[in-house]
């Protein structure tokens, strides 16, 4: 009598999936900040980043930025830029000595030290995405992002090492009231997870609320925060060629307290900037550095990086499109700009 082989499942379908799911954890690098070995890509030559660098400065001299913030427009007032109402002129002297102040590499230093991140040089720091309105997931399907999701991502966020900071809002959760929803979210960035947190600068209120809270989790005094970096705050200009009233007001007073400031331009080629990739970046470079002499002038030498968000619009439908060969190629275009100017640079990954 002969036993009748056993049958081989396949290691396909559910039964795999749930083999495979199991409750084993996930295989990951260990925590460390990777370094770009390449060479960066340089779409222009030196004789085009010249080219755009002077567009840039011909904007900020002949034509200049909206500053919707009357306390910035008496800082630049004081520092010797042309001011007609709210229309801020400064010229490439003024804001090549004052970019010529920002620090080309800084550290940001969270409650765990461990966790440290370098901007700026090769190093690459990933940051999770920030303020979607809707998650999904296989079980749930798709929802309005709310506080429990929000959580469950902060726990991601801890856990996998290729993610490095816990920078905005993962998802929006939106049955948290805005005016309090700063402090609910990072009361659990700060107890979920020990990375770099982010603020959002919308305003006085919500900024100082980060910077103690960030402070008080740390256990420092005022003087241990204000002597190095320990968090970070994100502008962004309002297209084209403006800044608004509460971004600057809490990028202004991070800056005093020596805390890091990224710009980023959010501009769109065929919209609110020139249709050229060229003229766009110009735009977007004109912008970031208006606000980089400001915070430079307020307090020289503190850390600040510029952004890019330029893509275009679809040129039939007017909808903006993300994820494009244009949106690559200003992004690199940047970048060019963004090593000229000697700071670090941060991009979108959309």
């Amino acid at each position: 009598m002969t036993e009748e082989p056993t049958r081989r499942k396949r290691a396909g379908g559910r039964a795999g999936m749930q083999v495979r799911a199991g409750s084993a954890v996930i295989d990951q690098m260990p925590w460390r900040i990777p370094v770009n070995p390449d060479r960066p890509t340089e779409p222009l030559d030196a004789d085009g980043v010249q080219r755009v660098h002077k567009t840039a400065m011909r904007i900020l001299r002949d034509i200049g930025i909206e500053f919707l913030n009357p306390e910035a427009v008496e800082i630049l007032r004081k520092a010797g830029c042309k001011v007609t109402g709210t229309n801020i002129r400064m010229d490439e002297d003024f804001v090549m000595e004052m970019v010529g102040c920002a620090p080309s590499t800084f550290t940001i230093t969270p409650r765990n030290p461990e966790r440290e991140i370098i901007m700026g040089g090769k190093h690459m720091v990933f940051v999770n995405v920030s303020s979607p309105p809707n998650a999904w997931d296989m079980e749930r399907g798709k929802r309005s992002g709310d506080f429990e999701t929000f959580k469950e991502f902060m726990k991601l966020t801890q856990y996998f090492n290729c993610i490095h900071v816990a920078g905005g809002y993962p998802v929006e959760p939106v049955d948290i009231h805005a005016s309090v929803r700063h402090l609910d979210c990072l009361y659990e960035k700060l107890t979920l997870t020990d990375k770099v947190v982010h603020a959002y600068s919308l305003g006085a209120e919500r900024v100082e609320d980060v910077m103690e809270m960030v402070r008080i989790a740390g256990g420092l005094t005022e003087a241990e925060f204000q002597a190095k970096p320990r968090m970070y705050t994100n502008i962004n200009s309002v297209s084209p060629l403006k800044h608004d009233f509460p971004m600057l007001d809490g990028a202004m007073r991070m800056a005093r307290r020596g805390q890091p400031v990224v710009v980023t331009p959010f501009t769109l080629a065929g919209a609110m900037a020139p249709v050229t990739m060229s003229g766009a970046v110009a735009l977007s470079i004109a912008e970031a550095l208006a606000a980089v002499a400001l915070l430079q002038y307020i307090n020289p030498g503190c850390p600040v990086a510029i952004g890019t968000f330029t893509s275009n619009v679809d040129m039939k439908s007017g909808a903006p499109a993300f994820g494009t060969p244009e949106y690559m190629r200003a992004t690199q275009m940047t970048g060019q700009l963004v090593r000229f100017y000697g700071v670090p640079m941060r991009a979108s990954g959309v």
